[in-house]
């Protein structure tokens, strides 16, 4: 794998964009990223892998049912897609601070498998039917099953943890534990937010607190990606905050850019689906600061029945476009990735690697427009 050619030409011509650029970036790097998934997180289960996995047995593994009870559903949901751009991210991370992402592709599978994880139990957290455009995962092999599956997400991918201990410093892999043990943490902490929330056990939700909801539950993989990345790479303190920082502004702009194509467009879900959820998303928390009370009770009403009634969602669509909500949050999500990127741009020397990662940035936030 050469990842850390010079891209000049690419980045630089005048015939490309941030779009093409790491859509194509993407499309090259995603074999990579799945083979390094694949190592830790079997496609195909036998023996050896199981054994590499949970170590010699007391008595008898059931390989068909660990198979098919974790591995199958997790695939599953891999082989639908997804951009890969979590583990990209901490590719660029690596570029950028002058290193191979080819000596750490063991590291890969960290987020990109929790992620998925996430997806599962989120799913059945929100009652969801579809994730990118077929049934949830619990939809197909039962609740009990993927819930099973979405938990050992979180944990299986830490084996390159535990099985590096011969070939990275030990200061490195605590290094490493730490920060996915406290991104880990802060997971939780933005999930239970939002969950409150769309159960109608909170009103006069501010912006500040939304944004915190994202940067505790869609920027922890970002910024665990970025975080890993640059320790990988041998950045300091200062530069792996700063990273981190970065990553999380884009995830916080991307997550805001889901909300306004969730009411937009489909997503492999079901359009409108935020409001079947009664999601407090930022359109929903700046459109009720900003309709008359009648208009803004009515919306309230309408998120808290989570009705997929398609008259009832296209009704509180309507209520939201009466205000200036999708103009917010899109000028909001680039305001976030200018300001982070500005911050970091002064601790990174130029470099191709460097303006790959400026090109990530504007992608992400380019998706709602």
């Amino acid at each position: 794998m050469k990842t850390h050619t010079s891209r000049k030409n690419q980045i630089t011509g005048k015939s490309g964009n941030a779009t093409d650029f790491i859509e194509k970036l993407i499309a090259e790097r995603k074999g990579i990223i799945d083979r390094a998934v694949d190592r830790y997180f079997p496609r195909r289960l036998d023996s050896e892998k199981l054994e590499f996995i949970c170590g010699p047995p007391s008595y008898d593994y059931d390989l068909e049912a660990v198979s098919n009870a974790i591995y199958a559903p997790g695939w599953d949901l891999l082989d639908r897609g997804g951009k890969r751009w979590r583990p990209l991210l901490m590719m660029l991370v690596i570029e950028a601070l002058g290193k191979k992402p080819d000596d750490f592709l063991d590291f890969l599978a960290i987020p990109e498998v929790v992620h998925n994880g996430t997806l599962i139990i989120d799913d059945i957290e929100d009652g969801s039917d579809l994730r990118r455009g077929k049934p949830c995962v619990h939809k197909i092999y039962g609740t009990d099953i993927a819930v099973n599956a979405g938990n050992g997400m979180y944990y299986i991918p830490l084996l390159p943890v535990i099985k590096g201990r011969k070939k990275y410093p030990d200061a490195l892999l605590l290094d490493i534990c730490e920060i996915y043990l406290q991104e880990m943490i802060n997971i939780s902490h933005g999930q239970a937010m939002d969950i409150y929330w769309h159960r109608g056990n909170k009103s006069g939700i501010t912006v500040e607190q939304y944004m915190q909801m994202c940067a505790y539950k869609t920027g922890t993989l970002a910024r665990m990606s970025a975080k890993l990345g640059a320790r990988l790479a041998g950045a300091d303190d200062r530069l792996v905050h700063a990273f981190g920082k970065f990553a999380e502004s884009i995830a916080v702009a991307f997550q805001i850019q889901d909300d306004v194509l969730n009411l937009r467009q489909k997503l492999g879900k079901e359009t409108g689906e935020d409001i079947k959820e009664g999601k407090r998303s930022l359109l929903v928390i700046r459109a009720l600061s900003r309709l008359p009370k009648k208009d803004a009770g009515r919306l309230l009403e309408i998120l808290s029945m989570h009705t997929g009634d398609k008259k009832l969602v296209n009704e509180a669509i309507r209520l939201i476009k009466a205000t200036d909500a999708f103009g917010f949050a899109e000028t909001l999500s680039k305001k976030l990735v200018d300001d982070s990127w500005a911050a970091l741009e002064k601790m990174l020397p130029p470099s191709d690697a460097k303006r790959s990662l400026q090109m990530f940035a504007e992608y992400l936030i380019a998706r709602g427009r």
